[in-house]
């Protein structure tokens, strides 16, 4: 019974492999599931991105199970313990109104994975949406909008976000909007640049003259094509996102207290830096970790899904 266990697992396995590897995909779900590993078999070949990747990993699982991770609360205060140095009670030691570092770096994980799910799920859909209407229609339309797109570029992200987080007030809702309201134009311009290369394809003016609309052109067939280098660019834009956010944090404009933020968490340990320098150490590595995390990856996956940029 063992053996021919063995022997049916080893026969489902490399029934799987062959079913990934067929030269001739049986259909849409065959078809990318063989991209899905061709393009997993490449990232695979870039030992930093894995690196990167494990952080990202690491990063989500710490986020999801902060509960289980510590038995401190992170806004609690104990004013008996403030800033202890790093034991075995206070792994990273505590802050200047006895708070567990450690817990507040964990707990701080998911307002950092907050802020960057929303921020994309603002960003990615409005850039793209903007940078094909503009590239396929061009004219008076692509003149409107890459001149509006022009204008935020023409600012630094950052000193944008601040001023549009001033605009709007301190909170991390506020915050999620300054920082989407800057982080849109470089993908607008990237979507616009493939629209401009594809409108002109003879699958485009194919299905054209087939009677498809604009809408129909754009949603179904241009789209999907700038899908990839989106992708590639959103990710690599992920540490620009986190050091905004934690820029807006260590000026009071982003998360407020007591909720853990590292970049609010940087900013009241500024104070202990050379007595008690655990305090602004904690926030400021997985800062730092975290960015080099995403830039990583998407160095990757540049080279998986977009070939071109790395040549």
């Amino acid at each position: 019974m063992t053996i021919s266990s063995e022997h049916a697992d080893s026969a489902n396995t490399g029934g799987l492999r062959n079913w990934l590897l067929a030269p001739e995909p049986r259909g849409w779900f065959q078809s990318s599931a063989q991209q899905i590993h061709q393009g997993w078999r490449k990232f695979s070949l870039h030992s930093l991105g894995l690196a990167g990747l494990a952080i990202i990993v690491v990063l989500i699982v710490v986020a999801l199970a902060a509960p289980l991770l510590t038995s401190y609360d992170p806004i609690v205060q104990d004013m008996a313990g403030r800033l202890a140095p790093p034991s075995a009670s206070h792994w990273l030691g505590t802050d200047n109104f006895g708070r567990d570092v450690f817990s507040r770096v964990i707990y701080g994980a998911r307002t950092t994975l907050y802020i960057i799910m929303l921020v994309t799920v603002i960003v990615a859909p409005l850039g793209l949406l903007i940078g094909t209407v503009s590239g396929y229609f061009g004219g008076i339309v692509d003149e409107i909008l890459m001149r509006v797109t022009d204008i935020f570029l023409s600012f630094p992200g950052l000193v944008l976000a601040l001023g549009f987080a001033a605009a709007l007030g301190p909170g991390i809702t506020n915050a999620i909007i300054a920082i989407s309201l800057t982080a849109w134009p470089p993908i607008a311009r990237l979507a616009r640049a493939e629209t401009l290369s594809l409108r002109k394809a003879d699958y485009i003016a194919a299905v054209r003259l087939q009677g498809a609309t604009s809408i129909a052109i754009i949603t179904r067939h241009i789209l999907p094509m700038c899908i990839p280098s989106v992708i590639v660019r959103v990710t690599l834009n992920m540490a620009g996102i986190i050091i905004t956010a934690a820029g807006l944090g260590f000026l009071g404009l982003g998360a407020q207290p007591p909720w853990p933020e590292w970049g609010s968490m940087a900013a009241s340990g500024r104070e202990f830096m050379l007595d008690s320098p655990w305090v602004i150490a904690a926030p400021g590595i997985a800062i730092a970790l975290v960015s080099l995390a995403f830039n990583l990856v998407g160095d990757a996956l540049r080279d998986v899904l977009d070939p071109r940029g790395s040549e």
